[in-house]
């Protein structure tokens, strides 16, 4: 995500290096730099043209202070107007409602469904909520058996009618449903198609002013680039949204959607959807995003989704087996499923400064984890639970077990036994008792 527009930005303030104060002639200089950075990124040029011209005005104002290099003003000017130019403010969605209702709306594509699944398992989770997925996307062959599957797998009931066709029924059906047993918010999936055309607007604004959501959400395939600004106003247009979703923030995406969105249809982005897992979906923070455009990382988000995933009891009851010496496999194996949990590998990486332009030509293998975890699989719990007694014959049938070789095995509880020997180290050190642990 916005790998290539950051290595850009970067390339543009190295021209105001060595430069000792900051001139008409060298901010210019800069600033086509950085337009053609953000044109190249599918920015709107004329949002392009607008931000460059707001860059150029702010700096030229500015008196630089000795201790301050005119590149380090000039990533700070670019910074805050990155900022305002995604919003400025996160902006939260709108709960209120007895129950309350969020309707989506997008192109057939762009990750209504996924989305839809995701939102529910967010708000569930994080805000205590207790939702009604409702299914009234009746012409995309499966998508109601798609939605039904989402529910399955994050414990959420879906709403559905079998041999209706009528969506407007079926979302008034559905949150009549949820007032009948207790739900306090409803998420109504509805139809896309490949293309606007005036049936689905017609039909997407006639559930609207059926059901009166507290929330209109317009979720858009970001890597669509300049297509998804322009589908987005058309939908603006007619339905007057509340925010806009962003999904595969996560894929080879030049980033100029979320750039130029704000701008065009005048609403906040309120998520971004950073995977296929259910957890990888996040609250859209502007100030965030400038940090990890300009290869600043994101600390705070990193410590949030780590938050999420460990709590204080574990992380105690971790460190008391570690300065007994009894971490085992059962251990590790908890600690790998809880980092899964946090997100794709390299979007993690990305968040913490500097280390992103270190992983960009380093091709991260998600699957990494799978030949851990086949291993230790095939583990018995007397093994998992005391690795001291995996000799030679055990490692055998482990390899064979979890389809690797003896190296690999081999390689695994070395690399066990290191860990283990490093984290008791720090756990029985001088001050551990002082350690931070994860809160929930």
């Amino acid at each position: 995500m916005f790998e290539n527009l950051s290595e850009r930005l970067e390339r543009s303030f190295k021209l105001l290096k060595g430069e000792g104060k900051i001139t008409e002639i060298n901010v210019a200089e800069t600033l086509k730099d950085v337009r053609r950075a953000l044109l190249d990124a599918d920015v709107n040029y004329k949002v392009a043209k607008k931000f460059t011209d707001t860059v150029r005005e702010k700096a030229l104002g500015q008196n630089v202070l000795s201790s301050v290099k005119p590149s380090q003003l000039m990533v700070k000017i670019v910074h805050d107007e990155l900022t305002a130019l995604m919003g400025g403010a996160t902006v939260e969605i709108n709960l209120k409602g007895a129950p309350a209702v969020i309707l989506m709306s997008g192109l057939q594509g762009s990750g209504k469904t996924t989305f839809s699944g995701k939102l529910a398992n967010m708000l569930k989770y994080k805000k205590g909520k207790n939702p009604l997925l409702a299914a009234c996307d009746v012409y995309r062959p499966a998508a109601i058996e798609q939605l039904r599957i989402l529910g399955e797998q994050i414990g959420i009931p879906v709403y559905s009618e079998e041999g209706n066709k009528n969506p407007v029924e079926i979302a008034m059906h559905a949150i009549a449903e949820a007032r009948k047993y207790g739900k306090d918010l409803v998420i109504i999936d509805t139809a896309g198609r490949l293309a606007i055309d005036e049936q689905m607007m017609q039909e997407i604004a006639a559930i609207k002013k059926a059901i009166n959501p507290n929330e209109t959400l317009f979720v858009v395939d970001s890597m669509t680039g300049q297509d998804a600004v322009n589908t987005a106003k058309e939908f603006h247009d007619r339905l007057n949204f509340d925010g806009v979703v962003l999904t595969k923030l996560d894929g080879d995406t030049r980033g100029g959607a979320a750039l130029s969105i704000r701008t065009i249809v005048d609403k906040p982005i309120k998520f971004i959807g950073t995977g296929e897992k259910m957890e990888a979906l996040d609250v859209f923070h502007p100030e965030r995003m400038a940090n990890r455009i300009l290869g600043m990382g994101d600390i705070v988000s990193l410590v949030e989704r780590a938050q999420e995933q460990f709590d204080e009891d574990e992380a105690r009851r971790i460190q008391k087996r570690l300065a007994r010496n009894q971490f085992d496999f059962n251990d590790f194996m908890g600690q790998i499923q809880q980092i899964k949990k946090m997100g794709n590998l390299k979007d993690l990486a990305s968040m913490i400064p500097g280390v992103s332009k270190m992983m960009k030509n380093i091709d991260v293998d998600e699957n990494a984890f799978k030949y851990i975890e086949a291993i230790i699989g095939s583990m018995t719990p007397g093994e998992r639970s005391n690795p001291a007694i995996l000799n030679g014959s055990r490692r055998q049938r482990v390899a064979k077990g979890s389809g690797t070789n003896i190296q690999e095995v081999n390689k695994l509880i070395k690399q066990f036994d290191e860990t283990r020997k490093v984290m008791r180290l720090i756990t029985t050190s001088k001050g551990s008792k002082r350690m931070p642990l994860f809160k929930k």
